[in-house]
């Protein structure tokens, strides 16, 4: 409900720090031919190796033993309160999206930085969560329980809800920059949420906080895991092979993820200003096309979801598999979170490259006093590796590169789950065969969408 007043509430537009402007003038179509081939060439190795060498990439290995320290709430009562600073900065500091520290530290550090460290190294999200600490001295103090039991029969679909209107108010929204509307909206959540864990308890973050949902979905592809036992270490997604296959919910959220990061760069390309009837040299602001892009958020998810419905339930023909739907594609989705997180990182790597200068700056100068705590001296933002062939080739091979990798751990681990699902080696290459298709398609998308003129 927040996302969608803070749509239709009239505001000063700002930029979004995330939108990028520049063409690249490179040969991508070799980039993009030579990034599908290694993926399709991907599948016809694994149609090759025997079934023990596909189970051992997969296999984790212990790099050190530590010592589970109970710190986690402190670390998250400290997150609570940086979130209050960047809430109140964002309500008394300078309405300049590009200096105040809220929207900087939002979008890019947690936005962009943050969620690509979680799916990366590991769950980080566990001591910077900004609610699981509060909640528990709340509950510590007044020593009461929730009063209600989270509806069973409701599922994930509140967190569902929660991430399209929040994918809604980051695409959509005239101005999701704007300091002063981030700050309101982001206190009113940050309530709603504890208001929501004080009546159903922490099962509310698990199963209706779509944050949480997020970095828990990437946090199950990350190289490290952290336990009682030990660090330990594996290919991305070996963590995935060893849990019961999701729940539908999270099957849906796992698409959602890549279905709006799609999404992200699409209706930024002078092709989908095209559609819609706009110049992109002219384009009249984010007001004048909030339906188009909600509609357009909407459609390609649910594109993205049927599609891979589809190529599930054809898999499962093609090896003559009779059981439900839903059984294969609460196994199979998840294995499309690494595409997603590689597309993650690959899109916004431009904008980090520059509004990561502006949040050095802010943090230097976070009162806006004129204090410079980092010694920055007189430090100027620049762009010019945007202006020479050779870093726009280096900036390019590396979003390629994230893009390739996240459709290659994929398809490995697509496979990997396939041999634990079928009774043969033919079986799980015929059931995956449709599946692996669909990614390689994805992967020249992909490619593309990131080489494509944009606008805005």
């Amino acid at each position: 409900m927040l996302a969608c007043a803070a749509l239709i509430s009239p505001v000063e537009a700002h930029a979004h720090t995330s939108e990028q402007g520049y063409v690249l003038l490179l040969p991508t179509g070799l980039y993009i031919t030579t990034g599908v081939t290694c993926v399709a060439l991907t599948l016809l190795l694994l149609m090759l190796l025997p079934t023990r060498i596909t189970h051992w990439v997969f296999r984790p290995i212990k790099v050190m033993q530590i010592y589970d320290l109970p710190l986690r709430h402190l670390t998250s009562c400290l997150s609570a309160l940086f979130l209050a600073f960047l809430i109140w900065r964002g309500l008394t500091g300078t309405s300049d999206p590009l200096d105040n520290p809220l929207p900087l530290f939002i979008w890019t550090v947690w936005w962009v930085i943050l969620i690509s460290l979680q799916g990366l190294i590991g769950n980080i999200w566990r001591w910077a969560n900004p609610w699981t600490g509060p909640a528990f001295i709340l509950a510590y103090i007044t020593q009461s329980r929730a009063p209600f039991r989270y509806p069973r029969k409701l599922g994930h679909a509140p967190a569902i809800v929660g991430f399209m209107l929040f994918g809604g108010f980051l695409l959509a929204d005239p101005a999701p920059s704007d300091p002063t509307r981030l700050a309101r909206i982001l206190g009113g959540y940050w309530y709603f949420t504890m208001t929501g864990i004080c009546l159903f308890g922490p099962r509310w973050l698990s199963q209706a906080e779509p944050i949480t949902l997020l970095m828990r979905s990437y946090s199950g592809i990350s190289l490290f895991n952290f336990t009682k036992r030990g660090v330990f270490l594996g290919v991305p997604g070996w963590k995935l092979l060893r849990r019961k296959p999701s729940k539908p919910g999270l099957a849906i959220f796992a698409l959602l993820l890549l279905g709006t990061g799609t999404f992200d760069g699409l209706n930024e390309t002078f092709w989908w200003l095209g559609i819609l009837g706009i110049n992109p040299l002219e384009f009249p602001g984010r007001s004048a096309v909030i339906t188009q892009t909600i509609t357009g958020l909407i459609v390609v998810n649910l594109t993205l979801i049927m599609t891979c419905a589809l190529c599930l339930y054809t898999g499962d023909k093609l090896c003559h598999l009779t059981r439900p739907l839903r059984v294969s594609f609460c196994l199979y989705a998840p294995t499309i979170l690494p595409i997603a997180l590689g597309y993650h990182i690959a899109h916004y790597l431009t904008s980090v490259m520059v509004s990561g200068q502006y949040v050095l700056k802010s943090m230097t100068d976070p009162m806006g006093n004129g204090a410079d705590i980092l010694r920055l001296g007189s430090y100027y933002v620049t762009t010019g590796f945007f202006n020479t062939p050779d870093t726009v080739r280096i900036i390019w091979l590396t979003q390629a590169g994230a893009v390739v990798a996240g459709h290659v751990v994929a398809i490995l681990l697509s496979h990997a789950l396939a041999l634990k699902d079928h009774n043969s080696h033919r079986s799980a290459i015929l059931g995956q065969l449709p599946l692996t298709l669909f990614m390689i398609g994805y992967t020249m998308l992909g490619l593309w969408i990131l080489a494509s003129p944009r606008g805005l």
